[in-house]
């Protein structure tokens, strides 16, 4: 199995985002991960799906993205010809013996304390997939209240030779 990263320009308009993952659901493909934001066009948005599969899933998939009348642009890489970032906020319930704790895997994790009250905190972290996975499963021992995650964001790798 594959992992793929799709970056996908699509119009932005409404409709768009069901069409482009009803295509997955209809063809049993698995999406990892979805996010979609606006460009610099605001006429234009950007889909980062990771997704994953055997060599011919893959290339289905991009044959299938390449057919939707609402996709403008499909470019398709592996992680390592990426740079992505993922941000997730988490929400834990700290008291005087693991305050502390947390503290120093933020250090450690280069994670920031972003809100906090008399008996939570709210850690965020901007990194790459596994680093954030890698914080939550550093705190499951402390009293996780509540995650929220983006979803994965990837851009290729700047190249002098890039051609658009």
């Amino acid at each position: 199995m594959k992992k793929r990263i799709y970056s996908v320009l699509v119009e932005n308009r409404s409709g768009v985002l069901s069409k482009v993952s009803g295509l997955f659901s209809r063809r049993c493909f698995n999406i990892d991960s979805l996010a979609v934001g606006e460009t610099d066009d605001p006429t234009v948005s950007c889909m980062t799906i990771v997704s994953s599969g055997d060599e011919r899933t893959i290339e289905q998939i991009e044959k299938q993205l390449n057919k939707k009348l609402d996709v403008i642009k499909v470019k398709t890489f592996d992680e390592h010809q990426s740079v992505s970032r993922e941000l997730m906020l988490c929400k834990v319930k700290y008291n005087k013996s693991n305050r502390r704790d947390i503290m120093e895997i933020c250090d450690i994790m280069k994670a920031e304390i972003v809100d906090m009250s008399k008996h939570y905190m709210m850690l965020q972290i901007c990194d790459v997939p596994e680093r954030t996975k890698l914080l939550l499963t550093m705190l499951q021992s402390i009293s996780i209240v509540e995650v929220a995650r983006t979803g994965t964001l990837a851009l290729m790798k700047c190249a002098e030779n890039e051609v658009n």
